[in-house]
Order: C-alpha cells, then sequence, then structure tokens
C-alpha cells in the first residue's frame, strides 16, 4: 500500500553550502558567506533523492532563510562600545547590552532589543549570535542550491505538483531559526507565529525525511518545534536523513544532542542510501 511521504529540505540555499568553484559565479564572487562543512555533499544527496525516488515522493516543501541586511543578528545592527562594528560569530546577551559592552547602531532602537533579548533567554533556546550577512533577500546567496532546485523542477514538472517553499527571517526584529515560529514571535507580525498550514500540511503525512542545513540549527529548531507539536503519539512519523545535513562549525556537540533528544522522543535515523529504497518502493506500492 502506497504511504504518503513528504520530503523536507531546509534552508539549501547557496550562503549555507560550501561549494566547489565551478559552482560560483564567474570570478569566484559572490561567495557563500556561511558555508557548512559537508553542506555541499549533502544537497547532492538531496537531489539524487529527488531525481532517483521521486515517483514515490508525494510532496516536498523547502524552507528559505530570508534576511535583509540590516538584522538584529548581522553585524551592520551593532557597535560595540568604542563604537566599532561587531564582526560576525559574537555573543550577544541582554547583560552586555545593560553593560554597555554593545548597543544597536539606532540608539532608540534599545528598549525594543532589550525586551527582545530578555525574551530570548528567557525561552532557554539560544544567545543572540551575530552571523555574516547571509540569505539576504535577491541576493545569489539566497539561491537555492542548483542540484537541488533543477531536480525539484524536474519533480515539478513529472508530477504536476509544486513545491511548497516556506519563507522565514524577514522580520529584523528576531531571529528566525525554525520555519515553525520565529524565537520570539512578534505579536504584530504574523509571519513569525506558528505557521499551522505548514504543520498541517506535514501532519497529513505517514513520514517526513528530514535535510538541510544547518543542523545544528535551523534543522534542529524547525525539528523540536514540529515534535512538539505533534507529540509523543507521532514522532515515528520523523525520520531524520543523517547525510543529508551538517553542522555550523563548532556547534558539533549541539547537532549530536539534537539528534540524540530526537531518538530518544521516538524519531528515527537513516542514511540517503535507505531513504531512496523506501521511496523507490512507495513508487511501486
Amino acid at each position: 500500500m502506497r504511504r504518503q511521504l513528504h520530503l523536507l529540505i531546509i534552508d539549501p540555499q547557496n550562503d549555507f553550502c560550501d561549494l566547489p568553484a565551478d559552482y560560483l559565479p564567474a570570478g569566484g564572487k559572490p561567495a557563500p558567506s556561511l558555508p557548512v562543512p559537508g553542506a555541499h555533499a549533502d544537497m547532492l544527496r538531496v537531489a539524487e533523492l529527488i531525481n532517483r525516488g521521486g515517483a514515490g515522493i508525494d510532496e516536498i516543501s523547502i524552507t528559505l532563510d530570508s534576511h535583509h541586511r540590516l538584522d538584529i543578528a548581522h553585524p551592520g545592527f551593532w557597535n560595540s562600545a568604542n563604537g566599532d562594528e561587531v564582526t560576525p560569530f559574537t555573543q550577544i546577551s541582554a547583560a552586555d547590552v545593560r553593560a554597555g559592552k554593545y548597543h544597536p547602531r539606532v540608539a532608540a532602537a534599545l528598549p525594543r532589543v532589550l525586551h527582545y533579548l530578555d525574551q530570548l533567554e528567557a525561552a532557554g533556546r539560544y544567545q543572540l549570535m551575530v552571523w555574516p550577512v547571509h540569505c539576504e533577500i535577491g541576493s545569489w546567496g539566497h539561491n537555492v542550491h542548483a542540484d537541488v532546485r533543477r531536480a525539484y523542477n524536474l519533480w515539478e514538472e513529472r508530477t504536476l505538483r509544486s513545491v511548497t517553499k516556506i519563507s522565514k527571517g524577514s522580520n529584523p526584529w528576531t531571529e528566525h531559526y525554525s520555519a515553525v515560529q520565529a524565537e520570539v514571535p512578534d505579536p504584530d507580525d504574523e509571519l513569525t507565529q506558528s505557521n499551522r498550514p505548514f504543520l498541517d500540511s506535514l501532519a497529513k503525512a505517514d513520514r517526513i525525511y528530514i535535510t538541510g542545513e544547518a543542523g545544528s540549527h535551523c534543522v534542529k529548531a524547525t525539528t523540536e518545534h514540529i515534535a512538539d507539536y505533534f507529540g509523543p503519539e507521532h514522532m515515528a512519523k520523523l525520520v531524520l536523513v543523517s547525510d543529508c545535513m551538517s553542522p555550523v562549525s563548532g556547534f558539533e556537540t549541539q547537532y549530536r544532542q539534537f539528534v540524540a533528544d530526537m531518538l530518544a522522543r521516538g524519531a528515527r535515523t537513516a542514511n540517503a542510501a535507505q531513504v531512496l529504497a523506501e521511496f523507490q518502493e512507495n513508487a511501486e506500492g
């Protein structure tokens, strides 16, 4: 009997991929701003899953990190105490801001920034990280990895179904790792609040195969929110495709703990070869 299989590809975008030279624009510029080691190979495996197993896939969803240049998690938003721009990979706490170590370049934003940082830290999931400018809306880095896009375009033409694309991150006042909701939802911005249509579309599937970048951040945050929504009785639907995701350098421990937590909650892991066999078997069912 055929099952409803849903392939979820989280942020398969150029800025997150450690692309070789022949995947870069002429002259090598621009280049990925936040490349995750192993991401290019991950995306080639995702593309192969679609190309060779697409007949067994019923739905494909892709999330797209989508930021403005000025964003609370980008360097241009901040200055240090001496007026210098804050460098990427700097963590900023509410205490740091209150002590004057860092401050928003727009002075009037200070109350809103402190309110955000207090809420973020109270949630206990993340502390604010300043990342390199990445996935800027309209940029080459925002685009989907070429092989993945080519593969899903062919799948769309063969099945006459459209890939669902979920944008996240366009509100510059909150981090938005998860495709389900922002880390601190903005009550005045529906796009930062719980994405129930996305969750409901996943709930219709018998299995959801989760891939994408980065395993330590956006894959982790999205999967955790999906797991919270599904509850223990539906965790067996979730399959982490282990060789189709990789962590940001320096966050390997967080990634391993995330996988362990999901397994303990009832999800499972599989590699791309195992998943391809499941897709192909489903096509015959």
